[in-house]
């Protein structure tokens, strides 16, 4: 295995685009390359450019009456009116809409295949993680679920054990799906509870269907959750279900809208807490996957201040050259961003509260705090199903 890691980027993938209404704004993966740039972590790795995931790929998870419609509505978006979840508020249709979800997906598989061929030991594609698309729908801005495709390569490619871990603030429900009856893989996502948040799944009564019991975990955090609570809620559940599950690869999903600036959820995490959780899955991808790690994007909706920070720490915790939390953001990506959104670039790399502070598990459950409430209810669901102790 050659130890170095794998960027995968092609440009094109800023044609993945609803339009100038939509919260999902391609130029949060524009912005997020030329923060890599600026920093120069695209000389610590190797940039990829996959091709894109072909009909036969994309048959791993999707039915082919649905890949036809995407292409149907790709050639004529007016055509779409809701049918597969085609041409709704959530998903518009756009021209060449087919294509370029397809080369997102054959990014995140390519990621998959150099992981597991020993091509790279770790692999980001930060344009992925669109872990909402189900097999015959799309959903919550997601055409192609790119997350689950890549995992169905590994399983392809001889893998018996790949976990997936998704910190997204939405709920990882069409990988969940996509799995619920495949003990192969353990699907494990921390989210904003479902009374309060879209896609209202991801209880934790949730834990896989009757062929694979126990392989579905989640963590459905209150609204409010700050970074004490939910970078605990990780430790609390996530390292000792890796332990138990002995993963040859671990998938992580990295969506930064649990920031407390994302304007379509309701955590209250800051950009410190996300690099504190992308540090924890590298390191747990060392200590249970053989140092195998395949890393994807996901939601992020504060596009200029949020995301691209986020996802550059990412790179650069996969790439062995972590970003000091105090640096300031370089000039030249400042004036890019003013170029292109016409807003003050943030000044400095996280939110000013290096290193997060949190209690162990171990160290004791509070009855009446309600982010204990929720680690504990995800323990009882799961853990004994899995022969641990809740």
């Amino acid at each position: 295995m050659s130890g170095r890691a794998q960027l995968m980027w092609d440009e094109a993938v800023t044609g993945y685009d609803f339009g100038p209404e939509h919260p999902m704004d391609p130029v949060r993966l524009a912005l997020t390359r030329s923060l890599i740039g600026a920093f120069g972590l695209d000389r610590e790795l190797d940039v990829v450019a996959a091709k894109r995931a072909g009909e036969s790929t994309l048959g791993l998870v999707h039915r082919e009456d649905y890949v036809a419609a995407v292409k149907a509505a790709s050639a004529d978006p007016a055509s779409a009116h809701g049918e597969y979840g085609l041409g709704t508020e959530d998903v518009p249709a756009f021209a060449g809409m087919h294509d370029v979800s397809a080369l997102i997906a054959g990014q995140s598989v390519g990621a998959a295949e150099a992981v597991w061929h020993g091509e790279a030991l770790h692999a980001v594609n930060f344009a992925g993680g669109l872990h909402h698309a189900m097999p015959g729908a799309a959903s919550g801005f997601c055409v192609y679920n790119d997350a689950a495709l890549a995992i169905a390569r590994l399983l392809e490619l001889g893998a018996e054990r790949v976990a997936y871990v998704d910190v997204d603030v939405h709920h990882g429900d069409g990988v969940q799906a996509a799995f619920w009856d495949d003990p192969r893989v353990l699907t494990i996502s921390l989210h904003e509870h479902p009374r309060t948040l879209f896609p209202q799944t991801g209880w934790p009564e949730e834990t896989g269907g009757g062929a694979a019991p126990g392989s579905a975990v989640n963590v459905a955090l209150p609204a409010g959750t700050g970074d004490e609570g939910w970078v605990r809620s990780f430790h609390a559940v996530v390292p000792e279900l890796l332990a138990e599950f002995r993963p040859q690869v671990l998938v992580t999903q990295h969506g930064a809208d649990t920031h407390f600036e994302d304007p379509l959820a309701h955590l209250a995490v800051s950009l410190d807490a996300q690099r504190a959780v992308q540090v924890a899955c590298h390191s747990l991808a060392h200590e249970y996957a053989q140092g195998r790690w395949v890393a994807l994007g996901g939601g992020g909706y504060a596009v200029v201040d949020v995301v691209p920070r986020s996802w550059t720490h990412l790179v650069g915790v996969a790439a062995g050259r972590e970003v000091d939390p105090s640096s300031g953001v370089p000039e030249e990506w400042g004036r890019e961003v003013f170029a292109r959104a016409r807003v003050l670039a943030p000044g400095r790399m996280t939110d000013g509260r290096w290193p997060v502070r949190w209690r162990g598990w171990d160290e004791g459950y509070d009855p009446a705090d309600r982010v204990d409430q929720a680690v504990l209810a995800a323990r009882r669901a799961v853990f004994p199903l899995r022969g641990l102790l809740a």
